[in-house]
């Protein structure tokens, strides 16, 4: 406890630790990009844990920050989702003057998340943070917590996809889809859609109604892990776009994905192709 915590006389056979400052050079700080997973506590990996337990700063979106028990003598910076580049330099400044951070991701921080963000503030800071320790924490990604909720979806070869159009042209997200729907592949869809971004999905799913059945499994998964999860089981043909938003998840089967009936059903796709 807290030496000013201790009330009343101390034993004489009492043994009292304390701790001395930690001492840092300047420029010795580091930075953790640490995945939260994509819902409770449960999902929250020993070493996740014990990064952010460790930590002096803890940087991050601010609906992703409420998720990171509060530690006394711990600070907290929290954005908006929408500064990427001003969170990850923010970080990256703290440390190097000596602090350790970490920097919250939901899911994993590798798949379009802040790891990718940080280590490009890092390379923009041309040996500016070049005595900061850099390491990636990973986290179970929204993809495989949504996959397990059904089965194995994405059992065979398959590709991760954001439909996102913000970092890079729609006609490139178009040419990825053709060629995933040309090779037969499943496909993982991050960010389908949003209160601003409702064509894009629609656009997406009927590019690839020219390569699939319309019974190809289609799964919806939203707020996976969280109070509010909702998992549905679907087709190509019947899927309905208006239930999808940012927090959902969309998984589209290959050509020879299947579901076995039952509550709930379950959805795979066979290790051997065809």
């Amino acid at each position: 406890m807290p030496l000013a915590e201790v009330d009343g006389e101390v034993p004489y056979m009492s043994l009292v630790l304390v701790p001395t400052a930690e001492r840092r050079e300047a420029g010795a700080g580091c930075v953790s990009v640490v995945g939260l997973g994509p819902g409770g506590p449960e999902w929250l990996t020993p070493e996740a844990r014990s990064e952010l337990a460790g930590a002096d700063d803890v940087v991050g979106y601010r609906t992703y920050l409420d998720r990171v028990p509060a530690r006394r003598g711990q600070r907290r910076h929290a954005s908006d989702n929408r500064v990427e580049a001003e969170r990850a330099r923010h970080a990256l400044e703290l440390a190097a003057a000596g602090a350790r951070v970490a920097v919250v991701s939901s899911g994993d921080p590798g798949i379009f998340a802040m790891a990718s963000a940080v280590l490009e503030e890092y390379e923009r800071g041309n040996g500016e943070y070049a005595g900061v320790d850099l390491r990636v924490i990973p986290g179970m990604s929204a993809m495989q917590a949504a996959a397990a909720r059904v089965g194995a979806p994405l059992g065979h070869d398959f590709c991760v996809l954001s439909l996102s159009d913000i970092l890079k042209p729609w006609e490139i997200v178009e040419r990825r889809l053709r060629a995933a729907g040309e090779a037969d592949l499943a496909l993982a869809l991050y960010n389908p859609a949003s209160r601003n971004r409702r064509e894009q999905l629609e656009r997406a799913l009927e590019l690839l109604r020219q390569y699939r059945a319309p019974g190809t499994p289609v799964v919806v998964a939203r707020s996976v892990g969280s109070a509010c999860e909702s998992v549905s089981v679907t087709t190509l043909a019947e899927v309905v776009p208006e239930s999808v938003d940012m927090r959902t998840l969309v998984i589209v089967g290959s050509s020879t994905t299947r579901v076995l009936q039952g509550e709930p059903p379950r959805v795979y796709t066979p290790r051997r192709y065809p």
